[in-house]
């Protein structure tokens, strides 16, 4: 019988084949997931004790905590600072520079400067070297923002109205401020010399952690700029206004030593001023958060009384929960196809200013969902907070109110009463009137049935209830010195408690939405930038007008005022009156001169003439009542609306496009190599480009626009209509999921790669 050896090798063959196959299989599929990246960045102009630190999206970085950033280190004799960290292979790496100083004692962190362009550097999953890069500088742009305070406290000095009162020998002659932080002990201060030319105080040690910087309020940006403080600090001319600020980690162990020096008549160019003159301020002279101080001006050669110093005084603290991150900031940001926005003054409109009013009344849910449902691009409303600490939205500081039941209501009886005075049970279950309502012995709205048109919904509420796309324009409603001396509201909270308590509901809850902050009060405009890195803030002013007294405070009394306090305190622009801005229009250039975003309030802008010339004059922004009735919008949606559907629609069309390969997937195969010469002509999906159409749009879910979506019947628009209902089902996760799997597919190169089973390459492959 004939043996079929040749059969018995051949499968012995194919089984010895199989396993070698398997072997190179397992091979070629296993990935590189991780490797080294060295990071460089040149940095130029850094100060004493000042590091260079990165955060970024993966937990090699921190994950944008600033509590978690990697420190670089520094290449001696260079401006180079580098650090070779493992960062995973499998996704894109995001990260930021960022300046800081370490306390080496509690290890905490405190931002100086830090990138703060809108998208962060990228480390791409095809990029293969390391570059050298410069700080701030990436993307065709610059930008550097200033820290917030993380674990610091900032001390703020004001001089202004002409504050020193000195002996008539130095009547007419300019005097110079210095500010001197000093460690508090007692039985050590610093000496001060006996000599009238007793250089200055820079022999004594300023604690680690500790910046002066000076702004003079001016049309000059070269001091209107907070700047650091000189060798013999800031020349105070007549009428200035004087902004000094310390940032200092523990204020309460420090005093603060005031040098006044002058220049002699007979001085030369050379000659450094006379020092005349000092006073000493103990952190124990101070309230919590604000006041003002008169105290005695020593000469520093007799040691006798020689005037007295009036200066007042803010202290901003950090706030005690960290709700900031370094992973996008919109502080300073302005898309330049954000003008002439139309925003609902308190919703729909004030209620009681007029006797025609509004249907619907001011500041209520019902009022905000009308005016967003009207076209509104943002909703201005007022926030306060009611004796339980829980900001609500409400105008005015005082309420009239009724012990009687809601529909036995006798007029005699009303109780005028701060809103800070009741809890939120109070304000929602008695029944409270408008100021005008009491005053005037008249009920102007029968809607107790009506829940969203009750008043005072919190902060919280509009948050969660208005459309996400629709942006808010919060006042934080704070007291302000008349020009008489009086006040609109007396013993109101701590300003930083108020603060907190605003900005924690707003950081926890706004999730995509655009906010803009605001406040009349420069001091609460100065805490709220300070204390978050996340939001912008606007300075509102009544500048010059017939229709309200003046404030006190000379930052409030006009527009180019206003302007020069926008710029010293770093903050995004003003609202002003618009009786002042009709009065002289040019004051918009004076604004948009100096980069500020400019909105407009007022009862002049209840007009479709006016609203049409202001945003022909290029305000960014006009407030104003009614807005049902005046918008001159054809389509009653907001621009942030529809970025987020121009934005949906490309999400959409990618996710056709990762369809689109499987209906036709039997002539790709029969034409592969076609396809491989057509791969040119194929989509890049890049991205960076889809995390730039997350950051121009407010959306988070794609089920929540693609419904809103209007598919036609062109042939272009059935891929996305067959992908649309896929879409809505999706969850933010899954999402994320399904359109990283959708990348397959998609880049030519790489599925011919997958289709031999070829590794991943790795970013040190060439």
């Amino acid at each position: 019988m004939q043996r079929w050896f040749f059969l018995e090798d051949r499968k012995k063959k194919k089984i010895k084949l199989i396993r070698k196959m398997s072997e190179k299989l397992k091979s070629e599929n296993s990935e590189i997931l991780s490797q080294e990246w060295t990071f460089t960045v040149s940095v130029s102009d850094i100060g004493l004790k000042e590091k260079v630190v990165m955060a970024g999206n993966i937990a090699e970085l921190g994950e944008w905590d600033y509590k978690k950033v990697v420190l670089l280190d520094h290449v001696e004799d260079t401006d180079i600072w580098t650090k070779t960290i493992i960062i995973p292979n499998t996704c894109d790496v995001f990260y930021r520079y960022a300046i800081c100083i370490i306390n080496e004692d509690t290890k905490d962190i405190i931002v100086r400067r830090w990138e703060a362009n809108i998208q962060p550097r990228v480390i791409k999953e095809n990029m293969l070297h390391p570059v050298t890069d410069t700080f701030g500088e990436y993307g065709g742009k610059q930008n550097i923002c200033r820290g917030w305070l993380t674990s610091q406290s900032l001390v703020q000095f004001k001089f202004n109205n002409n504050p020193l009162k000195l002996k008539s020998r130095f009547v007419g002659r300019l005097i110079n401020i210095k500010v001197t932080p000093v460690k508090l002990s007692f039985g050590a201060e610093p000496q001060i010399e006996d000599s009238s030319l007793s250089t200055d105080t820079n022999d004594i040690e300023i604690p680690v952690g500790v910046f002066v910087e000076v702004a003079t309020l001016d049309n000059d940006p070269a001091i209107c700029n907070l700047q650091p403080q000189e060798q013999f600090g800031r020349e105070y001319k007549p009428n200035d206004i004087m902004i000094v600020n310390v940032l200092a980690p523990n204020p309460k162990s420090l005093a603060y030593l005031i040098d006044f020096y002058s220049y002699s008549t007979r001085a030369s160019v050379e000659e450094p001023p006379c020092h005349i003159g000092y006073t000493y301020v103990l952190p124990n002279m101070f309230k919590p958060s604000e006041g003002s101080l008169e105290l005695p001006v020593t000469c520093n050669v007799k040691h006798r009384p020689l005037g007295t110093i009036q200066f007042e005084y803010l202290i901003v603290s950090p706030m005690e929960d960290s709700l900031c991150n370094m992973e996008t900031t919109y502080a300073k940001h302005w898309d330049p196809s954000w003008t002439g926005l139309e925003v609902g003054h308190r919703g729909l409109g004030a209620s009681f200013k007029t006797k025609e009013g509004n249907a619907i009344r001011e500041n209520t849910i019902a009022s905000l969902k009308k005016a967003a449902a009207s076209g509104a691009d943002m909703l201005e409303f007022d926030v306060q907070l009611s004796k339980d600490m829980i900001p609500v939205i409400y105008h005015d500081f005082h309420v009239c109110i009724s012990m009687k039941r809601k529909k036995e209501v006798d007029f005699t009886e009303m109780l005028e009463l701060p809103v800070k005075d009741l809890t939120l049970e109070h304000l929602q279950k008695l029944k409270v009137y408008h100021l005008v309502e009491g005053r005037n012995h008249e009920t102007l709205f029968f809607d107790d049935d009506l829940e969203e048109h009750q008043p005072f919904p919190t902060l919280e509420d509009a948050l969660k209830k208005i459309d996400e796309h629709v942006g808010f324009n919060i006042e934080l409603k704070w007291t302000m010195e008349l020009s008489d001396g009086t006040f609109e509201l007396n013993n109101p909270f701590d300003m930083n408690t108020y603060v907190d308590k605003v900005l924690e509901v707003v950081l926890k809850n706004a999730g995509e939405r655009r906010i803009v902050l605001s406040c009349f009060n420069p001091d609460i405009c100065t805490m709220v930038r300070n204390k978050q890195n996340k939001y912008p803030v606007m300075f509102l002013t009544v500048g010059v007008s017939e229709k309200y007294q003046p404030y006190r405070d000379p930052r409030c009394l006009t527009i180019p005022a206003a302007v020069q306090n926008a710029i010293s305190s770093d903050i995004l622009g003003i609202v002003v009156h618009t009786e002042d801005l009709l009065r002289d229009p040019t004051q918009v250039k004076l604004a948009t001169d100096v980069g500020l975003v400019i909105f407009c309030w007022g009862d002049d802008n209840n007009d479709k003439n006016t609203i049409k010339k202001l945003k022909e004059m290029g305000l960014h922004a006009v407030i104003y009542d009614k807005l049902d009735k005046y918008t001159t919008k054809e389509v009653k949606e907001s621009i942030f609306l529809v970025e987020a559907r121009e934005s949906q629609r490309e999400l959409i069309g990618l996710a056709a496009l990762e369809a689109s390969p499987r209906d036709s997937s039997a002539s790709a195969s029969a034409g592969s190599a076609g396809s491989a010469g057509d791969s040119g002509a194929r989509r890049f999906l890049d991205l960076s480009q889809r995390r730039d159409l997350h950051a121009r749009s407010t959306v988070t879910s794609l089920e929540s626009l693609a419904s809103s979506i209007d598919i036609r019947d062109d042939p272009a628009d059935k891929n996305l209509k067959r992908n649309r209902d896929l879409i809505r089902t999706i969850d933010k996760e899954s999402q994320v999921k399904e359109q990283r799997n959708s990348f397959k597919g998609i880049f030519a190169t790489c599925d011919a790669d997958k289709s031999k089973g070829s590794p991943k390459k790795s970013r040190k492959d060439v």
